[in-house]
């Protein structure tokens, strides 16, 4: 049952008089020296223990350079890879049945009409639209 504004403005006023009467809580005495415990712990901690940002400039462009050296290794592990490809008999055949199963899966894909696809897709997004719309009611319902 949907309430008007003036209902819900009048609730906040009472919840809050309400609120505004109970006594204040006041935190236990060991609370204090455990967060300067806690604060002190973790500024002792090493630099490579931090994030990123509060690294040294020296470690963070070293870091960055080992990123960049590491991904050129792997471009040309990569391109090594493909070159081999073309003299390994063994690695040649995989390419090859690779190859032949991806024009199976293409010749396959274009004997489903299109309209069966496009029903498909939009039966999927239907079924994601109510999944949305039921998990919003679910929560509006349990969160109230």
């Amino acid at each position: 049952m949907p309430m008007n504004d003036d209902a819900d403005l009048e609730l906040a006023r009472v919840v809050g008089r309400a609120l505004q009467q109970l006594p204040l809580r006041h935190a236990p005495p060991t609370l204090a020296p455990r967060v300067l415990q806690a604060l002190a712990r973790r500024a002792a901690l090493p630099w490579w223990h931090h994030g990123f940002p509060r690294w040294p400039q020296g470690a963070r462009a070293c870091f960055v350079l080992l990123c960049v050296l590491l991904n050129a290794l792997a471009l040309v592990g990569c391109a090594r890879l493909v070159a081999d490809l073309e003299s390994t008999p063994a690695l040649r055949r995989a390419w090859a049945l690779m190859s032949a199963w991806s024009e199976v899966v293409i010749s396959f894909m274009r004997t489903i009409p299109p309209l069966w696809l496009y029903e498909g897709l939009a039966v999927a997004a239907a079924l994601y639209a109510m999944l949305f719309a039921l998990g919003a009611a679910a929560y509006r319902t349990l969160y109230r």
